[in-house]
């Protein structure tokens, strides 16, 4: 633990203390990217089953409107983020690298692109089922990267009990600022959200986790947390990866979540504050999540900024209403230089899980040399499910995947400590992604089989 103002900081056991090159857009106000001429919705843009398209080509849409349904339990709505007409349903490049069906829409440039049916939305007269369904079929999902729809973590399982909401603030990754502009400038609508999960869930107590390096966020929340609401604000140590949900339960509840359990069996639910601010705001406006902020960073870009971007806006839309690249870039990742996934094309659109743009310049994407593993065991001191990224590593060298399982690889969050302090140069989070990506299809297969 560090300390802030003589009091010791709570936060989780190992983990890392990365730079966190805030600075470049930590006071820069939230502003609105304008409409683009054309925006690209991917049906696939969470996890679980794609959405199902309820239009066709040729159909003229309204900004908010349903374009894609639920395509299961594990699957959310769509909605057209402008007003315009659908002119293709056809495969284009997604920032995961594949190629997915995906909603094209031309812009109306003659339309004021106001919302078609704002509205508020009563909710204490409705159950947690319906305001669950409201939900899912908005098209909520887990703002901080991750995707995961919203409502799979509200609907708790028959038997199992949440005592607690922990709101995400951490915002741990390097250079996005997005949640903390947000906690800034929209905590009326998070406290407003935050009503409605709790209305959900019969949660007894509400906290906050915010990272120390938001100090103006902690201030500002702490002064309107309305005096009914059973809220406190957790200022937390600066450490990466705080923002996963098991660091952040252990560092403000002291529990730990089980190997192969989930917050709930701990008597959790975790969700990140841009999610339940996105929440509120559909509430409070009638609106479902068509756009989100995002942070356009690093020192590749010529001005960095925190954007309110239309869902399916292209990558290189963004790149140049923020003043283009400088000529030394040399990479673009979606999300933090830690988690992000690095984009091979500038036509990707935004999507409901991209938190940032980082431009990196020839001076920090640097190509080094791979050497044998020291077994200096750096990798496992910072590792924050104590796992031993050593020893699974010279697994995942020599492909012997099946025997990754009994040192638990399905545990890693891939986060990618490991790497970043190894003096080796060994790529120990990719390699343990393609593990895990692999014993997920042999275990599919088996299960079909």
């Amino acid at each position: 633990m560090i300390k802030l103002f003589g009091k010791r900081l709570p936060t989780f056991s190992h983990g890392i203390h990365p730079g966190d090159f805030k600075d470049l857009t930590r006071h820069l106000p939230i502003e609105r990217m304008p409409f683009t001429d054309e925006l690209v919705l991917p049906l696939s843009q969470h996890l679980g089953a794609p959405s199902r398209a309820r239009v066709k080509v040729g159909d003229k849409v309204q900004r908010g409107q349903l374009i894609a349904e639920p395509g299961g339990f594990v699957s959310i709505g769509l909605h057209a983020p402008v007003t315009g007409t659908v002119t293709a349903i056809e495969p284009r490049h997604h920032p995961g690298g594949k190629m997915v069906e995906a909603i094209i829409i031309k812009t109306d440039p003659f339309s004021p692109q106001t919302f078609y049916n704002e509205h508020s939305m009563e909710w204490e007269s409705l159950s947690a089922r319906e305001l669950i369904s409201l939900i899912q079929h908005g098209g909520f999902v887990g703002l901080g990267g991750a995707a995961f729809p919203t409502h799979v973590k509200l609907s708790v399982p028959e038997g199992k009990h949440a005592q607690f909401l922990i709101v995400n603030g951490v915002e741990c990754e390097p250079y996005l600022t997005a949640d903390h502009r947000v906690m800034l400038e929209n905590y009326e609508d998070l406290f407003l959200g935050i009503r409605i999960l709790q209305h959900i869930l019969k949660v007894k107590q509400v906290y906050i986790g915010v990272e120390n390096n938001k100090e103006d966020a902690i201030e500002v929340l702490r002064k309107n947390v309305p005096g009914d609401m059973a809220c406190e604000v957790i200022a937390l140590e600066t450490k990466y990866p705080q923002g996963a949900e098991k660091m952040l339960i252990e560092a403000v509840l002291h529990r730990e979540v089980p190997s192969g359990r989930l917050p709930i069996d701990v008597e959790v639910v975790v969700n990140n504050s841009g999610t339940i601010t996105g929440i509120g705001q559909m509430f409070r406006f009638g609106q479902p999540l068509i756009e989100r902020v995002v942070t356009v960073t690093g020192p590749g870009i010529n001005r960095p900024a925190n954007l309110l971007v239309p869902i399916g806006t292209r990558l290189s839309d963004v790149l140049d209403y923020c003043g283009g690249l400088k000529d030394n870039t040399r990479q673009l990742l979606f999300g933090g230089p830690m988690m992000g996934t690095p984009q091979s094309h500038l036509d990707v659109p935004i999507m409901k899980g991209t938190s940032g743009i980082l431009c990196l310049t020839e001076n920090e994407v640097v190509v080094r040399e791979e050497y044998p593993c020291i077994r200096c065991l750096r990798c496992v001191d910072v590792c924050p499910v104590s796992l031993n990224p050593s020893r699974l590593g010279s697994l995942a060298k020599s492909r012997d995947y099946e025997q990754m399982l009994d040192f638990h690889v399905m545990d890693c969050v891939e986060c990618g400590s490991c790497s970043y302090v190894c003096p080796s140069n060994i790529p120990l989070v990719q390699r343990f992604r393609v593990a895990k990506g692999l014993l997920r299809e042999q275990q599919a297969r088996n299960k079909a089989s």
